[in-house]
């Protein structure tokens, strides 16, 4: 078995992704839905690496270029049923309940606009998803200024009153 890391290129650095597994080919319909009917309007990509019969790359969105990265993401990871989501104009809890609900999704391995890196084995020819590296180590604890500024952030954001 060999352990491969594969860093995942995004359109812009502060894309938000989202990375999973689901088992079934019906699984990127199915997501194309859950994520229009979360936010309408919502611009995104998914791609789904198909894992049996012709093997390929599945993908749709409402975003062309969103589209096309998370073809190229879900390609460079080559992992069988994992699926890619590049979102535009929304933010992964925007959609990511729906997504977990869709019935084929088995686990979202992260959710980020972080760098990231997944970590994927290789063996036999076959490939699987065994983590994922999501941004940055701590470089600390926070203090009082700091939870201040994250409680302040959270109410511009319009998550907290």
């Amino acid at each position: 078995m060999e352990l491969k890391a594969i860093e995942i290129a995004k359109p812009s650095a502060d894309l938000n992704v989202i990375v999973g597994q689901a088992h079934f080919i019906k699984t990127v319909e199915d997501l194309y839905e859950a994520i229009v009917q979360a936010v309408p309007g919502v611009k995104f990509g998914v791609a789904f690496c198909e894992a049996s019969g012709p093997c390929l790359v599945r993908h749709t969105g409402t975003d062309g270029a969103l589209e096309a990265a998370a073809v190229a993401a879900a390609s460079a990871i080559a992992a069988g049923h994992v699926f890619v989501v590049m979102l535009g104009n929304a933010f992964p809890l925007n959609v990511l309940n729906q997504i977990k609900a869709v019935t084929e999704v088995c686990t979202v391995f992260c959710a980020t606009a972080n760098p990231l890196t997944v970590v994927v084995a290789e063996h036999q020819g076959a490939r699987g998803v065994m983590g994922v590296i999501d941004g940055s180590a701590p470089k600390g604890v926070e203090g009082e200024g700091e939870r201040a500024e994250r409680h302040a952030m959270l109410r511009r954001f319009g998550y907290k009153q």
